[in-house]
């Protein structure tokens, strides 16, 4: 009878430097460690062919396009390009309003109308999802947050409409870009988002764009003069600043609350701040105001165009971001000049097509890498309440495909 006196290998050391590891390094290492001398190590990923592959190596150029090809990116996209018809809308029916035969300038008045249909509408539906007394609930645990945030956007509303009364269009235009850049630094100290070279790239392209487009009116003659530049300019960083802490205060709240719950605080304590405003600043034109069929339907015009944007616009932020919501803004001057051409006679400049395919181009480039997740900590989140996992999830179930390619 022989026996094996074949030396067995020493585990020892391996024990050893295995408890030092972390938890997911052990569990691979222990899986590693008690697996027979002779066998092969395990690769941790396995193509669809049965081939080992390193999880190491450098993704192809495929891959890293695949973003670009998914119907997550291919909503994203229209919701923006959606989003940037509203906004040519509502330029459109104030431009109408205040260069018509009976010109009217009323903007307070306008938005008064929008967070007053939105308070009703979302209140109506958090009535209906959680009662009165929900209700109340959520303005006593977080009325705060949206009594600020309902401030800051409707104030971002004011300045710049009153911008345009004192400063030049083409200054206003510059200086409303301004949002751009306030956004990526908020979203990153605020929302501790990380954004990679290829964002940064996408958006300083976008901003060439907008470049572009300011030039061209330049050459075509369009720098209307102003009444007072420096108050005017003044005014139009302070709306911008406003429209970039809007933006991101949305994103912040809509990632975690229910869209309902925040567009309809926003519409409640809106429509009164901007209420109390209107009462102040336009009293006086309300009272001379004549309201001809053609001013009500501009106005209805106007806020209804306004209605689907605050209703839309919570949507993109929750599933891109706000950097992304306002690269997609830039735009509706280019479907501005398309309606313009129509109705106001306008005529096009070389110069758009550019400006158009350029920020096209930089929101291509933006959404190479999808937008990456806000690392901040959630601070509204009840720890009983699944409302908005739940509608995260069914969200992402409606948009099938998100991390693959269409087909």
């Amino acid at each position: 009878m022989s026996f094996n006196t074949q030396k067995q290998p020493d585990n020892t050391d391996l024990k050893m430097e295995f408890e030092e590891l972390d938890p997911v390094q052990q569990a691979k290492q222990e899986e590693q460690l008690y697996r027979h001398p002779d066998t092969a190590p395990i690769s941790s990923t396995v193509s669809p062919t049965g081939q080992s592959q390193d999880p190491s190596a450098p993704k192809t150029w495929k891959q890293k396009l695949t973003f670009l090809f998914s119907r997550k990116f291919i909503t994203i996209v229209l919701l923006g390009q959606l989003l940037s018809l509203c906004i040519t809308a509502t330029t459109i029916m104030t431009t109408k309003l205040t260069q018509g035969d009976n010109p009217v300038s009323i903007p307070t008045t306008q938005s008064f109308l929008n967070y007053l249909v939105l308070g009703i509408v979302y209140t109506g539906i958090t009535f209906s999802k959680v009662g009165f007394r929900g209700w109340l609930e959520i303005i006593r645990r977080r009325g705060l947050y949206y009594i600020v945030f309902a401030l800051i956007d409707v104030e971002g509303n004011y300045f710049i409409v009153k911008a345009y009364n004192y400063t030049s269009l083409l200054s206003a235009m510059l200086l409303d870009s301004w949002t751009i850049p306030c956004v990526v630094i908020l979203s990153v100290f605020v929302l501790r988002m990380r954004f990679l070279r290829l964002h940064y790239l996408g958006v300083f392209i976008c901003l060439v764009g907008m470049g572009f487009l300011v030039w061209s009116d330049m050459v075509a003659g369009k720098n209307f003069p102003g009444s007072d530049y420096i108050k005017g300019d003044l005014f139009c960083i302070i709306g911008a600043t406003f429209y970039a802490l809007s933006n991101v205060g949305q994103e912040f709240l809509v990632r975690q609350r229910p869209i309902y719950e925040v567009v309809g605080q926003l519409g409640f304590w809106g429509a009164i701040i901007n209420g109390i405003q209107l009462a102040i600043l336009e009293r006086n034109e309300l009272k001379t105001l004549t309201w001809t069929g053609e001013v009500v339907g501009y106005i209805i015009g106007f806020d209804i165009a306004m209605f689907l944007m605050y209703s839309v616009a919570p949507i993109l932020l929750r599933l891109s971001s706000a950097t992304f919501f306002n690269l997609s803004l830039l735009t509706s001057d280019f479907y501005g000049l398309l309606f313009g051409l129509f109705l106001f006679q306008s005529k096009i400049n070389e110069l758009y097509p550019i400006a158009y395919v350029l920020i096209i181009i930089g929101i291509i480039i933006y959404n190479i890498r999808e937008a990456p997740e806000p690392q901040f900590k959630p601070v509204l989140k009840d720890q009983s309440d699944q409302e908005v996992e739940d509608q995260e999830t069914k969200e992402k179930a409606a948009i099938a495909g998100d991390n693959s390619t269409m087909a």
